[in-house]
């Protein structure tokens, strides 16, 4: 496999033209060259053989005790972060009657919370990268449960909106934290699986914030308030739990191998932000390319599940507990999809899967919106929020894969959080049209939520399934056995000491990411290759 410059030199191009792009194409569904990081942590150029299908139950075996509590911790922490969102988009009734705004201007909490993720995903993802991932994720979960509690005591609109913002902070940092805590601590062999069932504890947090408003708000004497009181008090119980296990191995490696070595934190962050600096010149392509991927992904989540159960109670005319119980099946189709297809992209492809399971998608908007029986609707809420949610699953490892590894925590949580603020208008532009080009239906003019949400999926779909097939991927790279950012500091800090041969291995990583660069030039040749053969 050729790693060296010279080497890399000898991989014919093929010209910008019709036969790369043909070639380019048959990669997604037939690949057998490409960039990855192999067994021994290095940035090779090599062939890429799929796996043949395995048990789903033989790669549940693979995982070790510590496996499950790591991942189980990371799936319950954004289990919450699904929760503590549709929360606030389950009340938007009860809170246009409680503040006495309109559904339209309640609407803009959502917007709020998802524009401020961004800041958290990057606080809390450089804070993972550098410390850990321990103690930020507990003091991010402590923010949330406070945050939560914040939510219930806003006096006015203004100050409510206020709350949402910072709460759209503390959200940002959990997603990053969460998937490279589970997927660096999980065997290879079972990333795709379990990426599926991770990305899928959004869809149960909606479930269980769902069931709660179904059968606890109407009895609570706290009305509304009773679904923040429990998030609070859940978030809360995340960071309990992840007090009481250990690091993750790879920072506990790092932690063993740099005993005895003081460094400073301005060192450290200095470290940090050369790497940083690095990564950008090196990776700014990938960042825009991700960012635009990600915000593809959060518009289709937010624009059919957002304003799904007003959708089904204003403009279908439903009961609010038939809403719910419609957006609750939904919901079931999300976490099957999510792991079927998570489970079948480390066998097919990452973006094969994606791109085929958007063009079903597509194919299921008419049983979505136009039906008129509440089983009819269910049908089409189920198989179609199978196919987004299908598409989502592949995202914890298929990003994962896509990052920087020595940015493992910052750069999926900061590119995932600003497709998250592109995304931020959704749920306003399917509430303004809606609103705004009303439709008859049973003899009553009513806000056309099946229009609006139709239109909308329609050009989801498609710009998720051509923006993968112009995309690449590094599928089974083993990410998780390079060094993590801000290594330098402590290298200088070998270098004043006595010599240490595990500090001189690490010492090589910033000098990997260099390498990178002139490997990601090469990415695109790998269809070249194929085509001389």
């Amino acid at each position: 496999m050729p790693t060296s410059t010279s080497e890399k030199d000898q991989i014919p191009k093929l010209p910008w033209g019709w036969e790369r792009a043909k070639a380019h194409v048959k990669d997604v569904f037939v690949p057998t060259h490409g960039w990855y990081y192999d067994e021994a942590g290095e940035y090779v150029y090599g062939e890429m053989k799929r796996p043949p299908l395995v048990n789903p139950f033989k790669l549940c075996a693979m995982l070790t005790a510590k496996n499950w509590l790591f991942f189980g911790v990371g799936l319950f922490a954004w289990t919450m972060d699904g929760y503590d969102f549709h929360a606030g988009s389950l009340s938007l009734t009860n809170l246009s009657a409680y503040f006495g705004e309109s559904r339209e201007t309640i609407s803009e909490s959502i917007t709020l919370t998802l524009l401020f993720r961004t800041i958290g995903a990057a606080v809390f993802g450089i804070a993972g990268d550098m410390y850990g991932r321990k103690w930020p994720m507990i003091i991010n979960m402590l923010i949330i449960a406070a945050l939560q509690i914040g939510t219930v005591y806003a006096p006015d609109w203004p100050t409510f909106l206020g709350v949402r913002a910072l709460f759209g902070i503390g959200m940002g940092g959990i997603w990053g934290l969460s998937a490279s805590m589970s997927l660096e601590n999980m065997p290879v062999e079972a990333r795709g699986l379990f990426s599926g069932i991770l990305q899928q504890g959004y869809a149960m947090g909606y479930i269980i914030a769902a069931i709660f408003n179904l059968y606890v708000v109407p009895n609570s004497h706290f009305g509304w308030k009773s679904l923040f009181y429990i998030g609070a008090a859940l978030s809360g119980l995340v960071a309990i739990l992840r007090l009481f296990f250990p690091e993750s191995k790879i920072f506990l490696e790092n932690k063993a191998a740099r005993s005895g070595k003081k460094v400073s934190v301005p060192a450290k962050v200095k470290a940090f932000s050369k790497e940083g600096k690095d990564m950008l010149k090196i990776y700014w392509r990938r960042v825009i390319y991700c960012s635009l991927m990600m915000a593809a992904f959060n518009f289709s989540s937010h624009g059919s599940q957002d304003m799904y159960a007003t959708y089904m109670e204003v403009g279908k005319g439903f009961t609010k507990a038939q809403a719910t119980r419609a957006a609750i099946i939904g919901k079931v189709g999300c976490v099957v999809g999510g792991t079927i297809c998570g489970y079948l992209s480390s066998f097919y492809g990452r973006r094969a899967t994606i791109i085929v399971v958007s063009c079903v998608g597509a194919c299921m908007i008419p049983l979505w919106v136009l039906p008129t029986s509440w089983g009819a609707l269910v049908a089409g809420a189920f198989l179609l929020q199978f196919c987004v949610q299908g598409a989502w699953g592949v995202v914890p490892i298929h990003l994962s894969e896509l990052s920087p590894p020595q940015f493992r925590a910052t750069f999926p949580g900061i590119t995932y959080q600003i497709g998250n603020m592109i995304s931020s208008p959704a749920a306003q532009l399917l509430s303004t049209m809606a609103e705004k080009y009303p439709k008859e239906y049973r003899g009553e003019l009513r806000p056309d939520y099946a229009g609006a949400q139709a239109y909308f999926m329609t050009v989801i779909f498609i710009w998720l399934a051509i923006w993968l097939l112009i995309g690449h991927e590094e599928i089974g790279s083993r990410f998780e056995l390079v060094a993590r950012a801000g290594h330098e500091a402590y290298d200088e800090a070998a270098a004043a000491g006595p010599s240490n041969a595990h500090d001189a291995e690490r010492g090589e990583a910033s000098g990997k990411m260099a390498n990178e660069k002139e490997s990601l030039e090469y990415v695109e040749d790998a269809d070249a290759v194929k085509e001389k053969k």
